[in-house]
């Protein structure tokens, strides 16, 4: 059976996330399932504004066509989104409109997101763990992209105080959900190869 592979976008370029210490902490939870993983910061694929018009009259940058090809390369995709009045970032937004319109001559749109398994997560300083967002993240990967997105998903509510000091969830429930959230990842990318 192959490896799968797994990449791992956390939605927030802020100093000290704690999406990003969550997608660290799923990187971490993926490798012990035997998942081949790779985790970027979107820092390093700056994009514009996303417009229709800089894609008709010169294409789409650079990074949309890096972060497309880099989906395609791998079988699922953990997604962390922190909640921005009760959605997702523009950062992420932004992000996947870009790579939806990447596509070859003859491609349909949103390609890049079919035939691979997304899973989710968020973490927030609220009592609501970024539920909102998680629902907004989901409603666009789903609906709009046509994504296969996992039911499984954690949300880490007062974030602030989630973690320890070796970045490890402190609540053996929110970290037993991690877990479980991971191995579905591992398993939906095993049977979908």
């Amino acid at each position: 059976m192959a490896t799968p592979k797994i990449l791992v976008i956390p939605g927030s370029l802020r100093a000290g996330s704690h999406n990003s210490r969550l997608a660290a902490l799923a990187a971490k939870e993926l490798a012990l399932a035997e998942a081949e993983v790779t985790r970027i910061s979107l820092e390093d694929y700056p994009l514009p504004l996303f417009d229709a018009d800089l894609v008709a009259k010169s294409g789409p940058p650079h990074h949309a066509v890096q972060l497309r090809n880099m989906l395609e390369a791998h079988d699922g995709i953990f997604m962390t989104s922190p909640e921005y009045s009760a959605s997702v970032t523009p950062l992420l937004k932004n992000t996947i409109d870009w790579i939806s319109r990447v596509r070859e001559r003859g491609e349909p749109t949103y390609v890049a997101f079919k035939h691979r398994v997304f899973a989710l997560g968020a973490a927030s300083t609220g009592t609501g763990g970024g539920l909102r967002s998680l629902m907004a993240l989901r409603q666009i990967l789903e609906l709009g992209c046509g994504a296969l997105v996992i039911p499984e998903q954690i949300a880490v509510a007062r974030a602030d105080q989630a973690f320890d000091d070796m970045d490890n969830l402190r609540d053996e429930s929110l970290a037993a959900a991690l877990k479980t959230v991971v191995r579905r990842l591992v398993e939906m990318t095993r049977l979908l190869s």
